[in-house]
């Protein structure tokens, strides 16, 4: 059986539901809304998993997984190597949202990232400590400001509302996940013009890592048909 796992809960969970309905698969839960298991209707050898979202990237890389549905910005924070270990088999259409670098509206002459860069590299020498940028997106905030050539700064682990830490002065900017902008913008912070780190979705992936038999294989290839993949 090839094991597909999708949100166990919430919107994204009926927004899959609903995309693989489109497609003639019913997906469906077992029994009570406690339950972790689910039923796919249409096809047969695939089996039901239901899981959080944030779990679903480390079980397809284990391998545990051969499918799953998760939000493309998942697998990229938490999945080093991803495009050697996933494949994107389908961007789904829904579940948007960008992951972005904001500063203080206040930082009236900050609008690129080589403006931060130029500002990171004024407070150290003023303050005597580097930058404090909050994030949940370490790995996909470190690599996109390397490339960028952003220096002085540190990642400060955001848990809670993001959005809030510089209001509160636990950082200077943030890296966070908007979809309109209004709450970064009722809290006073702005996006950068180039500082787009990534354009996430919910995606279809599949999992290089798994076990791959012939009649695996057979079921994706049915799978796929009827996806129109």
């Amino acid at each position: 059986m090839i094991r597909l796992g999708v949100p166990s809960k919430g919107r994204l969970m009926e927004k899959t539901f609903d995309w693989f309905g489109a497609r003639g698969l019913s997906l469906r839960k077992n029994g009570n809304d406690r339950e972790y298991a689910g039923v796919v209707e249409g096809i047969e050898g695939v089996e039901l998993a239901l899981l959080s979202a944030g779990e679903i990237p480390r079980e397809l890389a284990a391998g545990r997984l051969h499918l799953g549905v998760t939000g493309s910005d998942l697998v990229r924070e938490k999945v080093a190597g991803w495009d050697l270990r996933l494949r994107e088999l389908a961007h789904m259409g829904f579940g948007g949202a960008d992951l972005i670098i904001a500063v203080p509206q206040a930082w009236v002459d900050v609008d690129t990232l080589d403006d931060l860069d130029a500002v990171a590299a004024a407070f150290r020498r003023t303050h005597g400590f580097r930058l404090r940028i909050a994030t949940k997106y370490h790995r996909l905030t470190r690599e996109f400001l390397r490339e960028h050539g952003v220096a002085d700064y540190q990642l400060v682990d955001s848990q809670g509302a993001t959005e809030g830490v510089v209001r509160n002065e636990t950082a200077e900017a943030i890296a966070d996940i908007t979809s309109t902008g209004e709450t970064l913008r009722a809290n006073g912070l702005k996006i950068l013009s180039d500082g787009m780190i990534h354009s996430s979705q919910a995606t279809l992936f599949k999992s290089n890592t798994a076990p791959w038999s012939d009649a695996h294989r057979a079921t994706l290839d049915a799978l796929e048909d009827r996806l129109g993949l």
